[in-house]
């Protein structure tokens, strides 16, 4: 609906019918809410051609008057969401290197730390706890009203009529004010911290700091930002409208008006898929510039496996069960083979408007499949935020969870396949060799169902596979001199998908 009544404003205005837009969306918009953006302005009768984080738009528009080579961060603090975005300026080409951001964090906060105080003193004075829905909406609009005050003046008045000829007054000065806000302030700059890590970069090399977002408008916002990155901040754009105009510059790049600006945007989340046991293989991290493409090559794990299936995945954890599901798709038709013979090359491919592609194909059969991620629903405003500082405070443990089902898989692997070759050439060995594997290979697959040790389990794997070398090169003789009975022995160290 909102996109459908600015398409009638511009058409209104421009006196022409309007078919093509370019949108901008939070930088981290998951899959999901792009694709519910496009989808958005299908249905508004528009051709989504691209669309364009917010604060890459923003940079965009300050290359608009300020063309130079450097490092630009794009401070986004709007009134529901923060963003900040790390970019590099080169002749005209604009490189995203990091964003982070607090989706749950803008002036809207801002505004509740106003309306806590006003709440509790009413209590405090009056003994009365606001429930009318109309005196807290009055409430909300006093206490916005007073915010944008106080970012010019040294005082702002707050007066609400609570009923019964009584009325709470209430002076706010500066002061007040940024000392309520100023935990708020402080969780941007922490994010401000994660960009310049993931960039490698120190706030001393950000050559500019361009402000967007009503939010940004706040002298101590102004102040505090100024001082992490040891720089003024750039104002002299309408924050509100920077966005905007950065929109507009980036369909003039795609309409061909303008040819001397580029744009290079990054994903904000990992992507993969669910291997065999519960694990997360990433195919494309996070930060990774797009348009981007990657591919990896997967197996099975059972033995005449015909179809396999492909869980997409998005998040930093090292496991499925710590990661949001996009979406999933079958790749039937598999010729039936031995596991770990068949060749799965699974594709990753992120278009410019950060809409996700996935496809595997098997190499011998030639047999694809694929899907473009539509999930029914994005992330709420605290997922995002939780799935990265969960990946960073439990950064070992999921690690040590990781390597533990991979060297899980890896006995299972390993023992079905000597078992195999035990069946068909154990007569080739000594009965004492063959008796030796076989207690070996039970006593491993007992341990790895009892042991979380992953370090100990892979060093009684290591010397397992030691002892299998006879046997394994006794099959392989049996292959060159032509009486084999025909058994294949998959390569070791194959991770099967799930």
């Amino acid at each position: 609906m909102l996109l459908s009544e600015l398409r009638r404003r511009a058409e209104q205005a421009l006196g022409q019918p309007i078919a093509q837009a370019v949108i901008t969306v939070p930088a981290y918009f998951d899959d999901a809410q792009r694709q519910a953006t496009r989808d958005a302005g299908r249905i508004a009768g528009l051709d989504v051609v691209r669309i364009v984080n917010e604060p890459t738009a923003a940079a965009l528009a300050y290359g608009l008057d300020r063309r130079r080579s450097g490092t630009i961060a794009v401070y986004d603090l709007g009134g529901g969401t923060f963003d900040i975005t790390i970019l590099r300026l080169d002749d005209g080409v604009f490189e995203v290197l990091a964003t982070s951001g607090d989706t749950h964090l803008g002036g809207d906060d801002f505004d509740r730390r106003i309306i806590a105080t006003a709440v509790r003193e009413i209590n405090d004075q009056f003994g009365v706890d606001i429930q009318s829905p109309a005196t807290r909406q009055a409430l909300r609009n006093f206490a916005e009203a007073a915010k944008i005050r106080l970012s010019d003046q040294p005082q702002a008045a707050l007066e609400v009529d609570i009923g019964r000829d009584r009325m709470y007054r209430r002076t706010i000065t500066t002061g007040e004010f940024e000392s309520m806000i100023a935990p708020l302030v402080q969780r941007t700059l922490d994010c401000c911290t994660d960009a310049m890590k993931s960039a490698r970069l120190r706030p001393d090399a950000i050559d500019r700091v361009v402000m967007v977002g009503g939010s940004t408008r706040i002298p101590y916002v102004r102040r505090q930002v100024g001082a992490f990155f040891g720089t003024q901040p750039y104002t002299a754009l309408n924050p509100e409208q920077v966005v905007a105009l950065g929109a507009a510059v980036q369909a003039a790049i795609l309409s061909g008006t303008r040819q001397d600006m580029l744009l290079l945007d990054v994903t904000p989340l990992s992507l993969g898929i669910e291997t065999l046991g519960g694990a997360m293989g990433k195919l494309i991290m996070k930060n990774t510039r797009i348009p981007c493409r990657a591919t990896e090559t997967f197996t099975t794990f059972q033995d005449g496996q015909t179809s396999v299936k492909i869980n997409v995945l998005q998040g930093e954890r090292e496991l499925v069960q710590d990661c949001r599901s996009l979406g999933e798709f079958h790749l039937t038709g598999l010729p039936p083979m031995p596991a770990g013979i068949p060749k799965i090359d699974v594709t990753f491919l992120i278009d410019q408007n950060g809409i996700l592609n996935v496809s595997a194909r098997e190499q011998r059969s030639g047999t694809v499949a694929g899907v473009q991620i539509v999930p029914t629903h994005g992330l709420t405003r605290t997922e995002v935020e939780r799935m990265t500082a969960d990946s960073i405070a439990h950064a070992a443990q999921d690690m040590t969870a990781h390597r533990l089902i991979d060297v899980r898989n890896q006995v299972v692997f390993d023992t079905d396949k000597t078992e195999q070759m035990l069946e068909r050439y154990g007569d080739r060995i000594s009965r004492t060799l063959a008796a030796d594997i076989q207690r070996a290979m039970d006593d491993l697959r007992a341990f790895a169902r009892q042991s979380d040790d992953a370090g100990a389990l892979a060093e009684r794997l290591s010397r397992f596979d030691a002892m299998t070398v006879p046997l394994a090169q006794a099959a392989i003789s049996a292959s060159l001199r032509g009486d084999d009975t025909g058994a294949k022995a998959a390569p070791a160290g194959s991770t099967g998908t799930s």
